[in-house]
């Protein structure tokens, strides 16, 4: 079995959360110089998803991995639509990784666009997580070799929001050269308190390398 962290809860925040925990929307919490990533069709700062504590997921203490998506203001969402948001290597998102160094183009940002609710007001959000085990992950073939209602399963197993765990085998099928992957999160981001428009039914998963020093997101979207 392997080990994963299920969000089963967001607590909105107060007041600005400023430490470097696991949380949604804010502004990051920087553990070095500031990165930024750029959306490279566009050319202006992503907006900040969150930011994750990379203990939760087998790392030493005291790294945070950053989240960012390619996304419009409020009301402008829909017309600014990035449909490369959904590729690992469009550009349009980034996993960005301190202490360390963002391979790509960034700006020396110390808060910038975040997420907000439906209403365009600021979101930002801590988490309830639970310890629990996932299945263990399987390669693609021998899931395919599952009789239908093993699969099925095996799928409801692991089909939930959650940091870490196992990912299903066509999940790092587009990720980039770099791995192999480990996963890092996974997010349907049409059932959060918060409002993210990346397609109609989609999940983010984003993904550590094996040394942790970099990440990646791609968005599944049925």
């Amino acid at each position: 079995m392997v080990a994963v962290w299920r969000i089963v809860d967001y607590r909105r925040a107060e007041t600005p959360v400023t430490e470097p925990i696991t949380k949604f929307g804010g502004q990051p919490t920087w553990l070095g110089p500031p990165q930024w990533p750029l959306s490279a069709a566009w050319g202006t700062p992503m907006r900040f998803l969150c930011q994750i504590a990379l203990e939760l997921v087998g790392d030493g203490p005291g790294r945070l991995a950053y989240v960012f998506v390619t996304h419009g203001d409020h009301g402008r969402d829909t017309e600014e639509f990035d449909p490369d948001v959904i590729f690992a290597d469009g550009g349009e998102n980034a996993v960005v990784v301190q202490p360390g160094t963002f391979a790509g183009p960034t700006v020396s940002l110390a808060s910038g666009p975040t997420l907000y609710h439906d209403d365009g007001s600021p979101a930002e959000y801590t988490v309830d997580l639970v310890r629990d085990e996932d299945p263990e992950p399987l390669s693609l073939d021998v899931y395919l070799a599952l009789p239908s209602e093993d699969r099925d399963r095996y799928v409801e197993a692991i089909d939930h929001d959650k940091i870490g765990g196992t990912a299903l085998p066509p999940d790092q099928h587009d990720c980039p050269a770099g791995g192999p992957w480990r996963p890092l999160l996974r997010l349907a981001t049409n059932w959060t308190p918060f409002y993210l428009n990346l397609g109609s039914a989609p999940v983010a998963l984003a993904f550590l390398s094996a040394d942790g020093g970099t990440g990646c997101l791609r968005v599944e979207d049925s």
